[in-house]
């Protein structure tokens, strides 16, 4: 098998192989293991997930000894904890670094996939796993004159790996998701100036960032098999407690002072995973609830009320953009150095040598930052110039949007398999949880495709049948209106992009049980090497 990336998913599929006896050869691009934290370094680059939660299941050694020094792991202590498994685990030798795949195709004939690499080289495989991710194809906005731009520019998910002074500079910061958020404080602490220019406000829930000692991961790390199991089958992939409240119930003195406990714990969890009328986001009045509060709180923190309105979100419910947690991020537009400014009243027009110009004002700066995302979901495998058996790309396949089933094949794409595609539940959960969960799956297919012919696909009628269930699992949930909020999970923040609910909203623990259904059935709508049916 050739599987193509060295994040969490391509070493955890690397493991698999191996202990399947497999001959397995991983290609990179970048510089050593980490995936999308080899390349997110910018300023306060932190996960979402609890470190204690965002950790794998295969090396319990490494994980009882490790030390997590803060809730929430910067990204060079996530880089940290992969490179040691990769050390550990003798990964190395299987891994080829500063190797891009550039195009793969399917010999009939052979039943093999010939793929190649940007130096020219061939690699033949009986498989390939694009474990490429889902939020790694970052993408600056066709800006007029960016090119003629004299001072220095960046991208969040390719910042430089030296560090970069910002003091004493005028900055721009074009987008406010979590990146975004994430960085503004820490460099507002350091730079003369800084304007930052929204296109959509988010909700922000704060992090409450603290150390995490010895003592209190103890109890943690001692209930990590029962405390994995439970993150398999709950909604979110992290074993969040199981809600017994209804907001709705709570009489409205109790509820607003419950509000603003979980407000003060932090965390994603306290607003989405807390409330039993919260899950899955189905519960108009009960998602309201919880916005306006939240729309209460940035009115709260922020002085300047003008600008504490811009800041404030409306026109979709909280959660069906992915819920960003942050630091001082409302806090800091109280700084004199920092200036909000909102190109939905007034539309950037161009960037000159050394400004940024709107149709009503311009700003003069030294940097520019853009926070301003992926090709999420997608834009990863339509990279890459894949070949099905009939001779069309990925890209191709996925002109009227992304299809695929279970979102791990694609129709006469035989052998070739997606980590976190289109059609699973992987952004809207703990991504580690999901990765491992499609992985056990796929290397569980794998095996039976190796006890007959050795070769598997899926058809188009599994493949349309399935994205019609996604689809329609999304209609039964707020997560209808994404498309009101602009957000990556359909695609609305790439021009030009299809817009459809790419990913599976029914929970990690639901999907689960599908898994396990489909793989019970004789692993249904997949096609083995010998069957009568044959691929349709």
């Amino acid at each position: 098998m050739l599987v193509v990336g060295a994040g969490f998913a391509g070493m955890y599929q690397l493991h698999k192989l191996r202990k399947l006896g497999l001959r397995a050869r991983v290609l990179e691009k970048a510089g050593g293991v980490g995936g999308t934290w080899y390349w997110n370094r910018y300023p306060g680059a932190r996960c979402d997930i609890p470190s204690l939660f965002y950790t794998v299941s295969y090396t319990p050694e490494i994980n009882d000894e490790w030390s997590w020094p803060e809730r929430f792991g910067t990204h060079g202590a996530i880089r940290a904890y992969m490179e040691e498994i990769a050390k550990r685990e003798d990964m190395y030798k299987d891994i080829s670094f500063s190797t891009v795949l550039t195009g793969a195709s399917w010999d009939e004939s052979a039943h093999r996939w010939t793929s190649v690499t940007d130096s020219g080289e061939e690699i033949v495989s009986r498989y390939l796993v694009l474990a490429t991710g889902a939020l790694s194809e970052s993408r600056v906005p066709a800006i007029k004159g960016l090119e003629g731009f004299e001072g220095r520019w960046f991208h969040t998910g390719r910042w430089p790996h030296e560090p970069i002074a910002f003091e004493g500079r005028r900055v721009a910061l074009i987008g406010t998701g979590s990146t975004g958020v994430q960085t503004l404080p820490v460099v507002a602490q350091e730079a003369a100036e800084v304007i930052v220019i929204q296109r959509m406000p988010k909700f922000v829930l704060p992090a409450v960032n603290m150390p995490v000692s010895e003592e209190e991961a103890r109890p943690v790390k001692d209930a990590y098999p029962a405390l994995r199991a439970a993150a398999r089958r709950g909604d979110y992939g992290t074993p969040f407690p199981e809600p017994s409240e209804n907001l709705l119930e709570i009489p409205d003195d109790e509820r607003r002072a419950l509000l603003e406990e979980r407000w003060s714990k932090g965390g994603i969890g306290g607003f989405v995973g807390y409330f039993a009328d919260h899950l899955g986001l189905k519960v108009q009045k009960v998602n309201d609830i919880v916005a306006d509060f939240c729309r209460e709180k940035i009115r709260e923190i922020v002085n300047d009320p003008a600008v504490a309105e811009t800041l404030v979100p409306y026109g979709y419910p909280i959660g069906i953009n992915r819920i960003i947690v942050g630091t001082d991020y409302y806090e800091t537009f109280n700084r004199n150095n920092v200036r909000l400014h909102s190109v939905m009243n007034d539309p950037i027009v161009e960037i000159t040598k050394n400004s940024i110009r709107t149709e009503n004002d311009e700003f003069e700066i030294d940097d520019i930052i853009f926070a301003t995302g992926y090709d999420g979901m997608t834009g990863s495998f339509t990279s890459v110039d894949v070949r099905s058996r009939s001779g069309v790309s990925i890209k191709e396949h996925w002109a009227d949007g992304p299809k695929t089933y279970l979102g791990m094949q694609l129709s006469d794409f035989p052998n070739l398999f997606l980590i976190t595609g289109p059609g699973g539940p992987s952004v809207l959960s703990n991504v580690i949880t999901t990765t491992e969960q499609s992985i056990d799956f796929i290397t569980g297919l794998i095996e039976q495709a190796e006890s007959g012919g050795g070769i598997v696909e899926t058809d188009a009628r599994s493949e349309s049948d399935w994205m019609d269930h996604v689809a329609e699992v999304a209609q039964e949930s707020l997560y209808r209106h994404a498309a009101n909020a602009n957000s990556w999970y359909t695609g609305s923040n790439v021009p030009g992009k299809k817009v459809v609910f790419m990913p599976y909203a029914g929970g990690v623990g639901r999907f689960e049980s599908l898994l396990e259904d489909v793989a019970a059935d004789h692993y249904r709508g997949f096609h083995l090497e010998g069957d009568q049916q044959g691929p349709q």
